[in-house]
C-alpha cells in the first residue's frame, strides 16, 4: 500500500493527489506550454509569408518554419499535455499512487531530449521536410533519432499510465467502475500505443536510410504506414480532449453524461474505428486499390463519425441537465444563456465543441469522402481542416482545462483575471478564422504547400481567383489574432505558475473553480438518465442541417468540375 505522507487532498474536489503525480503533472505541462509557444511563433511565420501582401520569409525558411511548427505543436505541445492529462485521470481521479514514478521521469527525459534533437535538426537547416517528412526527401538523421526517442518515451508514459491503473483497482482504490474521464484516457492511451507502433515501424527504417544503411525506401509504403501515426496522433488527441470537455462540464457545473454506457461506447467506437481516418491522405495515391479506399472513407469511418456525434450531443445535454437540475428551466436555452460564460475554462471548453464539431467534423467528413478527397487533396483545405480539430479544438480544450489545472495542481490564483475571460474567445477566433479562410482557398484550388501563391517566379505563370488573395489575407489576420490570443494565455499561465499567490483557504472560499458537487462528477461513475433536453435537440438539429447542407453544396463543386456524360 501506498505511503499515507505520499499524498495530500485536494480541499476543492476531496480527491488524494499523489506527490509524484502532481510534480509529473506539472512538469509536463509546463513543457507543453514552452512548445505551443514556440511552435505558434512559426506558425505566426508560415501564415504572414502565406499571405500575398506581407509573404515575409523565403523559400528555404518558409519551409524549415512550416517543419518546425508541424513537429512542434502537432506532436511535442499536444501529446506533452496529454501525458499530464493520463497522469490526472489515472492517479488523481483514481485517488492513487503513480506507478512506477522513477520511469514516468526516464520518459519525460527521453521525450524533452527527442524533441529538443527534432527541433535542432529542423533549425540547422538540413531537415526542412515538413511534418510529413515523405521520402525521398531526407532529414538529417537526428531528426528522424529524435522523433524515435520522443515516441519511445511517450510509449513508456503510456505504461505508466496502464500501470497506474492496475494498482488503483488493486488496491480499491475507486469503487464501481472507473469514472467516464479516466476512460476517454484509456481510449487515447490506447490509440497512442498504436499511433507509436506505426512511427517505429516506419521511423526507424527511415532513421536507417538516413545514415546510408538501408539503400532504398518505397514512397508509397512510406506513406501508408506514415499517415498510420501522423493521422492516428490526432486521433489520440480527439479521444484527450473530448475527455476534457466531459472534465471540464462535470468541475465546472457538476455535469454528468447522459447515459455512462452510450458515452462509453462512443470511445470504443474510436478504439475501433477513428484511425481509418487516415486514409483520406491516401485517396489519390496510385497503389492502393479502390475497394480499400472505398471500405475505409465510405463504410467503415462511418462508425467513427458516429462516435463523435454521441459525444456531440452528450456534451452539451449533459450540461444543460445539470442546468435544469439547478432550476434554470425557462424556455430552450435559458440554461445556455445563464452559463458561467466569465469562466475561461467554461467559454473555452464550449468553443471547442462548437468549433470542432461545425468546422472539424463536418470538414472531416467531407474529405474522407474518396470522390469529393479528389476536389480538396494537396489544397490548403486540408490544414484548414486540421487546423479545426487540431487547434480549435484541441488546443482550445487544453487552454480551457488549464484554467483549473492550475488553481488545482499547482495551487496558485490565475492572474490577470479580466485577461483571462477574454482570452478563449480571442484565441477561438482566429482558430476559427484561421480554419475557415484556408478551408475556403482550398476550395479555390489553392497549393497545400506552395511557399508563394503568386507564383512571382515561376517560369509558367498561374493565377488564382482574386477571392483566394482574399482568403489568405484574412487568415492572416486570423494567424495574428490566434496569436495575441496565444500570447495572452502563455502570459497568464506563466504569471500565475511562477507568480500567482497561493490559493489558501481563504482564496477558496473566496474564488471556489469547482462547482457545487463537481469533484463528485468528475471521479465517480453515473449519468443523469434523462433526455427531456428541448435545447440541446434544437442544436443538434441545426448542426445535422449544416452537415447535410455543406455536403450537398461539395457534390454540386465536385459536379462542376467533373461533369457526368
Amino acid at each position: 500500500m501506498a505511503n499515507a505522507a505520499a499524498f495530500r487532498v485536494c480541499p476543492e474536489t476531496g480527491l488524494k493527489v499523489c506527490h509524484h503525480a502532481e510534480i509529473l503533472i506539472k512538469a509536463n505541462a509546463v513543457v507543453a506550454v514552452v512548445f505551443l509557444a514556440i511552435g505558434g511563433l512559426f506558425g505566426l511565420l508560415v501564415a504572414l509569408t502565406r499571405w500575398p501582401a506581407v509573404h515575409i520569409l523565403p523559400a528555404d525558411l518558409f519551409y524549415l518554419a512550416l517543419t518546425a511548427h508541424g513537429a512542434d505543436v502537432l506532436l511535442f505541445w499536444i501529446i506533452f499535455f496529454e501525458i499530464a492529462v493520463l497522469y490526472f485521470a489515472s492517479a488523481v481521479l483514481l485517488n492513487s499512487r503513480l506507478a512506477a514514478p522513477k520511469w514516468a521521469w526516464f520518459a519525460f527525459a527521453l521525450m524533452l531530449v527527442g524533441a529538443l534533437m527534432a527541433n535542432v535538426a529542423v533549425l540547422q537547416g538540413e531537415s526542412s521536410v515538413m511534418f510529413t517528412s515523405y521520402v525521398p526527401m531526407k532529414a538529417a538523421p537526428h531528426f528522424y533519432l529524435g522523433l524515435i526517442v520522443f515516441a519511445v518515451g511517450a510509449l513508456i508514459a503510456c505504461f505508466v499510465f496502464f500501470g497506474t491503473l492496475v494498482i488503483a483497482r488493486q488496491e480499491r482504490t475507486y469503487e464501481g467502475s472507473i469514472p467516464l474521464v479516466t476512460f476517454g484516457a484509456v481510449t487515447a492511451a490506447v490509440i497512442a500505443v498504436y499511433t507509436i507502433a506505426s512511427g517505429a515501424i516506419i521511423l526507424i527504417p527511415t532513421f536507417l536510410w538516413s545514415v546510408g544503411i538501408i539503400p532504398h525506401l518505397d514512397s508509397i509504403m512510406y506513406k501508408v504506414v506514415w499517415w498510420g501515426m501522423g493521422h492516428s496522433s490526432q486521433q489520440i488527441n480527439v479521444s484527450a480532449h473530448v475527455a476534457v470537455w466531459y472534465a471540464i462540464a462535470a468541475m465546472v457545473l457538476g455535469a454528468k453524461p447522459l447515459s455512462e454506457k452510450v458515452s462509453r461506447t462512443a470511445f470504443l467506437l474510436y478504439i475501433a474505428f477513428l484511425q481509418l481516418a487516415s486514409a483520406h491522405h491516401l485517396l489519390v495515391d496510385p497503389g492502393i486499390s479502390s475497394s480499400w479506399k472505398v471500405f475505409n472513407t465510405s463504410y467503415a469511418i462511418y462508425l467513427a463519425v458516429l462516435g463523435s456525434m454521441i459525444h456531440g450531443m452528450s456534451v452539451p445535454g449533459a450540461i444543460e441537465a445539470a442546468q435544469r437540475r439547478r432550476g434554470l428551466t425557462q424556455g430552450a436555452f435559458d440554461w445556455l444563456r445563464r452559463a458561467p460564460w466569465g469562466n475561461p475554462a467554461f467559454s473555452g471548453m464550449v468553443l471547442s465543441v462548437i468549433m470542432f464539431g461545425f468546422l472539424g467534423g463536418i470538414s472531416g467528413v467531407v474529405l474522407g469522402t474518396e470522390q469529393l478527397n479528389l476536389i480538396m487533396h494537396n489544397t490548403l483545405y486540408v490544414p484548414g481542416h486540421f487546423h479545426a480539430t487540431v487547434v480549435a479544438g484541441t488546443t482550445l480544450a487544453f487552454m480551457a482545462i488549464t484554467y483549473l489545472v492550475v488553481p488545482l495542481i499547482f495551487r496558485k490564483e490565475i492572474m490577470f483575471p479580466g485577461m483571462a475571460r477574454w482570452q478563449p474567445y480571442l484565441f477561438g477566433l482566429g482558430a476559427m478564422g484561421i480554419s475557415f479562410f484556408m478551408m475556403g482557398a482550398g476550395t479555390l484550388g489553392v497549393s497545400r504547400r506552395h511557399w508563394d501563391m503568386t507564383f512571382a517566379d515561376a517560369v509558367l505563370k498561374f493565377e488564382y481567383p482574386p477571392a483566394a488573395f482574399l482568403m489568405m489575407g484574412l487568415n492572416g489576420i486570423s494567424a495574428l489574432l490566434a496569436t495575441l490570443g496565444g500570447i495572452m494565455f502563455i502570459v497568464i499561465v506563466v504569471g500565475s505558475v511562477f507568480f500567482g499567490k497561493p490559493r489558501d483557504e481563504a482564496a477558496i472560499k473566496r474564488n471556489p473553480v469547482i462547482g457545487p458537487s463537481g469533484g463528485a462528477a468528475v471521479s465517480q461513475y453515473g449519468g443523469e438518465a434523462t433526455f427531456n433536453l428541448p435545447g440541446t435537440t434544437i442544436l443538434v438539429a441545426v448542426f445535422f442541417v449544416s452537415f447535410v447542407l455543406y455536403y450537398f453544396i461539395n457534390w454540386k463543386y465536385l459536379s462542376e468540375v467533373w461533369p457526368l456524360r
